[in-house]
């Protein structure tokens, strides 16, 4: 057996495998209403925390908790949190904005079997970590990583994710009793499907619709639009 520091070969994927992780990250959506009331298995839930874990982080940190959540009575304080900074949100938008926004689901936190709260500890690592001297947010950042590797592998099993944002992080820091370093990344809604919107569920009810990439690839400096050719 070669030392764990010997490098393995490298090359590409199986035509079948390439195909399968494109196929994972084109059709990955971000879940709201589709969730069944299937149970979602301790062994499958730890594949994806497994691959969560898995994500590249600088300094080799790993910055991330995982606060997997199946209490129904803690779900019902985060829906509440939801729903007090949703109602507020709608007020942000334009006024012929507000109707299709108030008529969007953007949560599954009582169906999905499984909420899963994504952490980072901003002090993981110590007070000097490796790449991150002269950018703080490396942390942050490296946490998001998990994030897209759990979404990924859970689009491969046949599950379901959604994200959920709209809430105050002083609510969910009293809810799940989270100290000062350590700051809610992800809130995240996990469960079995049967399908998944073909597009977006955004750009399918007419919210956005994605940008072209041509506009926004520029060539060495910003605004130089030059983009590669396929």
């Amino acid at each position: 057996m070669q030392p764990p520091e010997t490098p393995a070969p490298a090359g590409p994927f199986s035509q079948s495998e390439q195909d399968a992780v494109y196929r994972a990250i084109f059709t990955r959506r971000d879940v709201r209403s589709q969730f069944t009331d299937r149970p979602l298995s301790d062994a499958l839930l730890m594949r994806l925390l497994k691959a969560a874990h898995h994500a590249p982080s600088v300094g080799f940190m790993q910055p991330w908790n995982f606060i997997v959540i199946r209490s129904a009575a803690v779900k019902a304080q985060v829906q509440d949190a939801f729903s007090r900074a949703n109602a507020e949100a709608v007020g942000m938008f334009a006024e012929d904005r507000r109707p299709l926004y108030s008529a969007l689901k953007l949560e599954g936190i009582a169906t999905a079997p499984v909420n899963l709260c994504i952490t980072c500890d901003r002090t993981r690592g110590g007070k000097v970590v490796l790449g991150r001297t002269h950018n703080r947010d490396m942390d942050i950042y490296s946490t998001v990583c998990a994030v897209q590797n759990l979404w990924l592998a859970a689009r491969a099993e046949g599950l379901g994710v959604g994200w959920v944002s709209i809430f105050h992080e002083s609510d969910m820091r009293l809810i799940l009793n989270l100290p000062d370093h350590v700051v809610p990344v992800a809130y995240l809604c996990i469960g079995h499907v049967d399908s998944l919107y073909q597009t977006p569920e955004l750009q399918a009810k007419g919210w956005q619709d994605r940008l072209s990439l041509e506009d926004l690839v520029f060539a060495d400096r910003w605004g130089n639009a030059k983009a590669p050719q396929d």
